[in-house]
């Protein structure tokens, strides 16, 4: 489901979009997994042409926790917390220039299981 705020925005800045997208019934397992996070993020940042800054940052939490990841890019950034006790995952995608929306209901379902993604679309910018 995508719900846009992109339509009917004013700028006299553009600044880019940013996607918050809340992904539920997740398989815990791959919410705890590190490197199935990091497959995410590289297929978004190779489908979105992003530029990577430096080393991505991933925090582990003790039992039951998740994982918090972020990447920090030339574009800005790509972030997820996840919650594995309860199969969510919060992901969010900001990039200073326009992209084309990627299949976010297919890169979660196929690298965390997903089985609901919701995606709201902002415009960011500076309003005239």
């Amino acid at each position: 489901m995508l719900e846009s705020h992109l339509s009917g925005e004013d700028f006299k800045l553009t600044t880019g979009q940013e996607w918050l997208v809340d992904v539920s019934g997740c398989a815990p397992e791959r919410l705890k997994d590190q490197v199935a996070l990091s497959a995410l993020f590289e297929e978004l940042i190779v489908l979105l042409e992003l530029k990577v800054v430096g080393q991505p940052q991933w925090h582990v939490f003790p039992e039951p926790g998740g994982i918090t990841g972020l990447t920090l890019l030339a574009e800005s950034h790509l972030c997820i917390h996840t919650f594995p006790e309860h199969g969510f995952a919060a992901l969010n995608v900001y990039c200073c220039r326009t992209r084309a929306r990627p299949d976010f209901e297919a890169l979660v379902a196929r690298h965390l299981g997903a089985q609901g993604c919701h995606v709201r679309e902002l415009a960011r910018g500076v309003k005239a």
